[in-house]
């Protein structure tokens, strides 16, 4: 069993390695890392995405995808972007809108959790350490053979 401190080792070797990793590698450290209340994602967060071989892969690069901006628990900009001159913005054409944070339950444990307004989809969060967290996307259109998608935010 993994514990909380191989997890955040290794999710920091992964990272610093170019980010590749295994779907099931990424099912194992989830587990063993800490669960988060929505209050604790308020802020602006940058994102990376793991190498892993999901579907998803690539196309929130292919967006300019920056990061999530968390301004209170019913006001999130789950896709912010850069446009062609290097500006952030709220990217809410390709995130169907906005979201907002809820507690909820996901592979049976509570965790802050990011739903979106316009689409059926939950972004869940558990916590690498006190600046960055682990996310995994989960809900209808976005498994890849019954696989979640994995990404990280690092405090902006």
């Amino acid at each position: 069993m993994t514990t909380i401190d191989d997890a955040r080792h290794r999710i920091t070797e992964v990272r610093a390695a170019g980010g590749t990793v295994t779907i099931d590698e990424l099912d194992a450290l989830w587990a063993a890392l800490e669960t988060v209340r929505p209050e604790q994602l308020l802020g602006s967060w940058k994102g990376s995405e793991f190498v892993s071989g999901h579907g998803f892969e690539g196309r929130l690069e292919l967006a300019r995808w920056y990061g999530k901006r968390f301004d209170s628990l019913t006001d999130v900009a789950p896709l912010v972007c850069r446009d062609d001159e290097g500006n952030l913005f709220d990217n809410r054409e390709m995130a169907k809108g906005g979201a907002s944070l809820w507690t909820v339950e996901f592979r049976g444990e509570p965790t802050a959790t990011m739903v979106y307004d316009g689409q059926p989809v939950l972004d869940h969060f558990k916590k690498i350490d006190d600046t960055t967290l682990l996310g995994v996307m989960n809900g209808k259109g976005v498994l890849d053979k019954g696989r979640h998608y994995y990404f990280v935010l690092e405090r902006d």
